[in-house]
């Protein structure tokens, strides 16, 4: 099953927001753009927020959530916005710990500050 958000860079990069496979739910980059206006906000931590909820719809749609998650990654241009992000990041998931990275890389749009990918099981492993 392929989940999708109505982002642009969906249709234009071509690819899902989400891909179900059995039990397992792949949640791509997802950034803090407001699909519905495709607008963003300037601020990492609104970013972070908005990347968070954006992550909770499309597990939702798969028939799970922030608690299923067992596996998270974290896409930043600058290092130094991470540790604000922090307080947004351990309320989506400091319940269940999912393992974790953080890299430091270049994005597509000059605007993205923060870009989540997560994996998740549709069965809960907790």
């Amino acid at each position: 099953m392929r989940i999708f958000s109505g982002s642009d860079f969906e249709e234009q990069i071509g690819y899902a927001r989400a891909v179900v496979s059995g039990d397992h739910v792949y949640v791509s980059g997802t950034t803090g753009f407001d699909y519905a206006t495709m607008t963003i906000a300037d601020g990492v931590v609104e970013q972070a927020e908005q990347a968070i909820a954006n992550i909770a719809a499309a597990l939702a749609e798969a028939g799970c959530s922030l608690a299923d998650v067992v596996r998270v990654r974290y896409l930043l241009p600058d290092r130094a916005d991470f540790e604000p992000c922090w307080p947004v990041l351990r309320r989506a998931f400091g319940g269940t710990r999912p393992a974790a990275t953080m890299m430091v890389c270049g994005l597509a749009d000059p605007r993205m500050r923060i870009e989540i990918e997560v994996d998740a099981r549709t069965v809960s492993t907790h």
